[in-house]
């Protein structure tokens, strides 16, 4: 039986997309029985992300070797409370941030949840996202039976 792990971020268009897809990748090639999705705590249209999933990310993905089927783009989901039953484990990026979201929307949980501190593109321009949360996915998939 394959199991789900769910990254959460605020948008579901930059840091948990791309943990989506590079979790995917690397337990396709190690042959784990894990598979991610992603969705968003606060999607919002006037957020001003175009498109289905950032460019940057994209081009991150394609620089690993990672190609994303154009056709198989979705939009960015907001999160429900059957996302988060499905899954058997759950990644909030940002635990700054995204733990009071979690409280706000979904109080029983907040202590069901493994928290990182990846912050956004433009809040940490010294520490690239991307390459914390490949580390940390890299961590993650060595612990995860």
């Amino acid at each position: 039986m394959i199991k789900k792990v769910i990254f959460l971020c605020t948008g579901n268009y930059y840091r948990s997309r791309f943990s989506e897809y590079f979790f995917n990748n690397l337990a396709s090639k190690k042959g784990v029985k894990w598979e991610a999705d992603s969705r968003g705590l606060n999607v919002r249209t006037e957020s001003g992300n175009v498109g289905a999933i950032s460019s940057e990310v994209i081009k991150a993905l394609e620089s690993l070797g990672i190609q994303i089927d154009s056709a198989s783009l979705r939009e960015p989901m907001q999160v429900e409370k059957t996302d988060l039953e499905s899954a058997t484990h759950i990644v909030a990026v940002d635990e700054v941030a995204h733990r009071p979201l979690i409280e706000s929307q979904f109080p029983e949980w907040v202590d069901k949840i493994e928290y990182w501190l990846v912050k956004d593109l433009d809040e940490n321009p010294d520490e690239p996202p991307l390459l914390q949360l490949q580390n940390n996915i890299l961590l993650l998939l060595e612990k995860l039976d």
